[in-house]
């Protein structure tokens, strides 16, 4: 049951695939909380998803995008606008990819041509989605810009891959270009560093569920869920953090701050 947290305001949600997507649970909690928006994910993810059962059950419209692409976020955004009778107040980035992962390519002997193309979807489109915004005056002020990450940004793990160097760059884009867009626009800029979690993209990380397996127990909270992380998508996006901009937000049920746990501690005794 929602409380209006996010009534009368208009969105753009880029990355729902299925109901495992955090960015699917964050529509449907938008929409409980009173918001309109626009869903948006690259064609070819949208022809493997099921993108439009969500937007019958939020009521919203999808308009197919490629975020590496200026044009096709420009006419995103534009139509947005129309569709949604305004500016726009928050957009979620849930976006990333790395085709080394995918082709199986190690770390230590990537292929460049591979990494540009993970970079570009992965990190850079966060910049394109926001030049995009600005240019086209399309935010409100007070308006809130969130991009999912992840601690590989901060930590080595070693499967993550590339990956790790993508989110790094994403939390660096939302640092500068958060400055830039809350002088002009007072508009907000922040990343969420999410627990593992397991979702399409990331079950397609070698040794994921290990990932999860220890996070669970390196936690004092335990991992947090796509949908409790959608649930902190949705005070960010609302006007009960104002003056949240910048920052990096670990949602991870303190994992980011603990070295180790009496848990693990007694797995590794003899």
């Amino acid at each position: 049951m929602g409380n209006n947290l996010l009534k009368g305001k208009r969105g753009i949600i880029f990355g729902a695939l299925n109901e495992q997507s955090i960015a699917w649970k964050v529509a449907e909690r938008a929409h409980e909380e009173g918001a309109t928006f626009v869903l948006t994910n690259a064609p070819i993810a949208m022809r493997m998803g099921e993108i439009n059962n969500l937007a019958e059950k939020t009521g919203s419209k999808v308009i197919p995008a490629d975020a590496t692409s200026l044009e096709d976020l420009e006419k995103l955004i534009s139509e947005s606008m129309e569709i949604l009778g305004g500016k726009i107040d928050f957009i979620l980035h849930s976006i990333g990819m790395s085709v080394n992962v995918r082709k199986g390519r190690h770390y230590t002997d990537e292929n460049y041509d591979f990494t540009m193309k993970g970079l570009d979807v992965s990190a850079l489109s966060f910049h394109k989605v926001m030049q995009t915004s600005k240019k086209l005056n399309a935010m409100n002020e007070w308006g809130s810009i969130v991009a999912l990450s992840y601690i590989a940004a901060q930590r080595v793990f070693p499967d993550y891959n590339d990956m790790a160097d993508n989110k790094s760059y994403l939390e660096s884009v939302a640092r500068s270009f958060g400055y830039h867009y809350g002088v002009s626009d007072k508009v907000r800029v922040n990343t969420i560093s999410q627990s593992p979690t397991m979702t399409t993209a990331g079950s397609g990380v070698k040794g994921f569920n290990e990932f999860i397996n220890f996070s669970e127990k390196m936690s004092p909270l335990g991992n947090a869920d796509a949908g409790a992380c959608a649930d902190y998508c949705i005070v960010m996006f609302s006007d009960l953090t104002r003056y949240v901009t910048m920052q990096n937000l670990f949602h991870d049920g303190g994992f980011s701050n603990t070295g180790v746990t009496q848990e693990v501690i007694e797995k590794f005794s003899s």
